[in-house]
């Protein structure tokens, strides 16, 4: 169900499989994990993973981004105030449902202050990478431009709204290109460690975007991409199948001499991020 990237029935699968008595433990842990990191993955829940599938197959979402703009506009014609509420409630929840919604609601509105109040935010609140990773993207479907500095773990990030990332398909090259990596080396173990593997690598990549990190990596640099890739095959291994295979990943991916080091740094880095320790701005 993972491996098709039937992302939409697998949460409604967990749900209702964790909600049943009598499971193996063991098995159960695997699913709770599993739904933790979809649900990340997918703030709105089944309805935005469905959705995400249609845009996966290169098809337009089942109406909901639509409907949810058209209910939007609606709301702001009745209330000049909403777009307003919104931004409070976005900026007030920030990290809840509620406020991932409020964010891709502003999305569809054009006021002129919600642009220099989001940048604004962005630029002075200590806020999750992955939450000005996502401020970035609203900023630049409203159709704003120019640069933002973004505060990260002591230093300043200088970034174009406009060249933000909306998919994953607007990424540089070298971010799948880890992901093709992985892919030939679990291709025939469990798909579920593949599908773990890309949800962190896509929301680390978020969180990442604009740090050094990224700009190496970005790169293309075949031995970079190697120690990217042992990295993340080690750190799903570990959070999937419970780890003790970081040495025999390593080996596989031909990880040796200096390289050995690259690979410890970018463990390190994947799992301060897995663990919620990534540094906000």
């Amino acid at each position: 169900m993972l491996e098709t990237e039937r992302y939409g029935e697998a949460m409604e699968t967990l749900e209702f499989l964790l909600g049943c008595e009598g499971q193996n433990e063991q098995r159960r842990q695997e699913w709770s994990t599993l739904l933790d990191w979809l649900r990340v993955a997918f703030p709105g829940g089944s309805e935005d993973a469905y959705g995400n599938e249609a845009v996966l197959a290169g098809e337009e979402p089942e109406d909901r981004s639509e409907t949810l703009r058209r209910r939007t506009l609606e709301k702001q014609r009745e209330d000049s105030g909403y777009e307003a509420e919104l931004l409070r409630r976005a900026k007030a929840e920030p990290l809840t449902e509620k406020g991932q919604i409020a964010l891709e609601q502003l999305a569809y509105l054009e006021g002129s202050d919600t642009d220099a109040e989001l940048a604004n935010w962005l630029e002075n609140e200590p806020l999750h990478p992955l939450l000005q990773f996502r401020v970035l993207q609203t900023l630049r479907r409203r159709g704003a431009s120019g640069g933002v500095t973004l505060r990260r773990d002591g230093a300043l990030l200088e970034l174009e709204i406009e060249r933000t990332p909306l998919t994953p398909q607007e990424f540089p090259p070298a971010v799948d290109d880890v992901l093709v990596r992985v892919a030939d080396q679990t291709d025939s173990g469990d798909p579920s460690l593949f599908y773990f593997a890309r949800e962190l690598w896509m929301q680390f990549m978020m969180a990442s975007y604009g740090t050094n990190d990224y700009a190496v990596l970005i790169r293309g640099e075949e031995n970079e991409l190697d120690a990217w890739a042992a990295a993340l095959h080690a750190q799903a291994s570990e959070a999937v199948e419970g780890g003790g295979r970081a040495e025999e990943i390593r080996e596989a991916y031909g990880i040796t001499g200096e390289l050995r080091f690259r690979c410890e740094r970018a463990e390190k880095a994947l799992k301060t991020f897995s663990r919620g320790g990534m540094a906000r701005g």
